[in-house]
């Protein structure tokens, strides 16, 4: 079984009686989350569903938000800014930005899994000025160079 991070949760006032996110199965990499408010997605719409939580992520952490695979392969139904991050310094609530590509209107309703959460190190970068940079097969070939 791998490591367990406690990250602390506090539930809002409407956020009351929805269960915490969790894992659907004993292997899976990302917590079901659970909307706190009900919703119609019009075709083309975003809207930030709440959740009803917010939280302490620890320091050199993050948790990463990703849609649910079912909602988007059968209603066109995601997350445009996937992942998204929600960052170790964060204390506002738990937001999932969430956006119908799909045809027709689509429901979200309170207590239903609209997204799934990730909890993944986070390594911070160093810039380093450089006058060259090493040669690669690749080098400076960018979108489609490798091939379709």
């Amino acid at each position: 079984m791998a490591d367990l991070v406690a990250v602390q949760v506090k539930r809002l006032p409407h956020g009351e009686g929805l269960a915490l996110p969790a894992y659907a199965t004993a292997g899976a990499a990302g917590m079901d989350v659970l909307a706190a408010e009900d919703v119609t997605l019009t075709p083309g719409m975003r809207h930030a569903v709440a959740t009803g939580l917010s939280m302490a992520i620890p320091a050199g952490y993050e948790i990463q938000v990703r849609p649910r695979s079912g909602l988007a392969y059968t209603f066109g139904v995601t997350v445009p800014n996937t992942p998204g991050t929600i960052d170790s310094d964060y204390r506002g609530e738990l937001k999932i930005l969430m956006i119908n590509h799909g045809a027709e209107n689509f429901d979200v309703k309170r207590g239903e899994r609209v997204a799934q959460l990730v909890l993944a190190p986070v390594i911070q970068a160093i810039w380093q000025e450089a006058d060259t940079l090493d040669d690669t097969v690749r080098g400076a070939g960018g979108f489609g160079s490798t091939g379709r």
